[in-house]
């Protein structure tokens, strides 16, 4: 289980930023799976979620989706943000951390963080739906596509701490999306204000 997890999170030494959107029905599905930063931040909350156990399984990674439908509509009036990308680099970073940090932490601290986070990848993939689409219907899709996220990335934590020295082993996978937030940021197309 802790190999496939890792090649999953290898993933993110491919090329990232945000994608164009792919123009078919399927696009708000498959909007998350394309691009690593929100492929891996999204199966991140769900790992941490797990780390902090209890309530926080299901709290933390609701609070996520609910801003990231917030986040969509919002981004759907093409406001300006600047420097979104590096925002979302610095969720993946910081979710990464949180893992390494494996602190028990406050349900409604980390539904916190994981709400600004959400906001930020909802407000990316607002930005580019396609025109058409249905914006509800490419909405609806990606955030079906996150919680299927959040869950295995849920499940996966679970089953890893499951095992002899997995609470070690998933904070080694926190290290690994720390430094995919690293490469993110290094790697971001910063537009001039």
């Amino acid at each position: 289980m802790i190999r496939m997890f890792i090649c999953v999170l290898i993933l993110g030494w491919l090329p990232a930023g945000i994608v164009e959107a792919h123009g078919f029905g399927g696009s708000g599905f498959l909007h998350p799976l394309t691009g690593v930063d929100h492929l891996v931040a999204m199966l991140a909350v769900g790992v941490w979620s797990a780390q902090i156990g209890g309530r926080a399984i299901y709290i933390v990674p609701s609070y996520f989706v609910l801003m990231m439908m917030l986040g969509g509509v919002l981004g759907l009036e093409g406001w300006l943000w600047t420097h979104l990308e590096v925002y979302i680099a610095c969720s993946v970073c910081l979710l990464g951390l949180a893992i390494v940090w494996n602190r028990q932490q406050s349900v409604w601290i980390a539904s916190g963080g994981v709400a600004l986070f959400g906001f930020a990848h909802g407000y990316a993939h607002g930005l580019e739906i396609p025109q058409l689409l249905s914006p509800a219907v490419y909405i609806i899709g990606f955030l079906i596509t996150t919680i299927g996220l959040h869950v295995i990335g849920a499940v996966g934590g679970l089953l890893i701490l499951e095992e002899p020295k997995g609470a070690i082993r998933l904070r080694l996978i926190g290290v690994v999306i720390l430094v995919i937030g690293l490469k993110l940021i290094l790697f971001c197309k910063i537009d001039p204000i």
